[in-house]
């Protein structure tokens, strides 16, 4: 028998999120298609990273509904079947300050998988040479890394176990242009070579223009606007025309990927 493909990666209806008396998150909806760059744009403390940290079974959500490759996120034991299947790269990268760079990459693989030392090395450095980085740099530790490098680690460690979703909070923040430009081109390779589906928060302009295939706007802890950057930059909400058209946002460029 076969089985019927999964219409969404991620499947989010009617979430409700909050803390105490605050909703963050009211009654929002959103569906990720499978092999999109999808990215997340909202206002500072808006509920972006509670969004998709939510989705990924960190917060516990008030009511709605989460599916994600077809796995109900709504306890301990659908979490642990399905996160396997998915990486998440931090703010920040988040990685482990007393592991070595390799050891960081392994630590979703010794979790998971048991396999030998060897060919725990031999994962690690393929997923360095993947995200631009060698052998070699899988020595160092964290506090020996740059900004950039940081965040190709953290990638590195989120590919560990050849996800089929990536999930990417705020990539390219404290980078310079250069540095953002350059990891914007290696997700947008990453997701082609790959097949992977990439759910990215970001509040870089830039890359929600050249990288991503749909953007979603987040205000007021709904979906306020859905789909091409043209058809975004359409939307007469308030909150959009202000992020999307003011003279600050008319000033940023794509960036070549």
């Amino acid at each position: 028998m076969v089985e019927a493909p999964i219409p969404f990666v991620v499947s989010v209806e009617d979430l409700v999120v909050g803390f105490k008396d605050q909703v963050v998150i009211n009654h929002l909806s959103l569906h990720v298609r499978k092999g999109e760059i999808l990215g997340l744009v909202g206002a500072s403390g808006g509920g972006k990273s509670v969004l998709m940290r939510t989705i990924i079974g960190l917060i516990q959500k008030r009511s709605g509904s989460i599916e994600v490759l077809g796995q109900a996120i709504d306890g301990d034991e659908p979490l642990q079947v399905t996160a396997g299947r998915w990486g998440v790269l931090f703010q920040q990268g988040a990685l482990f300050s007393s592991l070595t760079v390799r050891q960081n990459i392994q630590f979703p693989l010794r979790e998971s998988l048991a396999l030998p030392d060897g060919l725990l090395d031999e994962i690690a450095n393929a997923k360095l040479n993947m995200v631009g980085l060698s052998s070699r740099d899988g020595d160092k530790f964290p506090s020996e890394l740059s900004g950039g490098m940081t965040k190709r680690v953290a990638l590195a460690r989120a590919l560990a176990l050849d996800p089929a979703i990536v999930f990417l909070d705020e990539p390219t923040s404290g980078l310079d242009p250069i540095a953002a430009g350059d990891f914007d081109t290696l997700i947008k390779a990453l997701q082609k070579t790959l097949g992977l589906t990439v759910f990215m928060v970001t509040h870089d302009l830039a890359s929600l223009n050249t990288v991503c295939n749909r953007v979603a706007a987040l205000a007021e802890g709904r979906i306020a606007a859905l789909g091409t950057m043209a058809e975004v930059l359409r939307s007469e909400h308030p909150w959009v025309r202000s992020y999307f058209h003011s003279a600050r946002s008319q000033m940023l460029q794509p960036r070549a990927v």
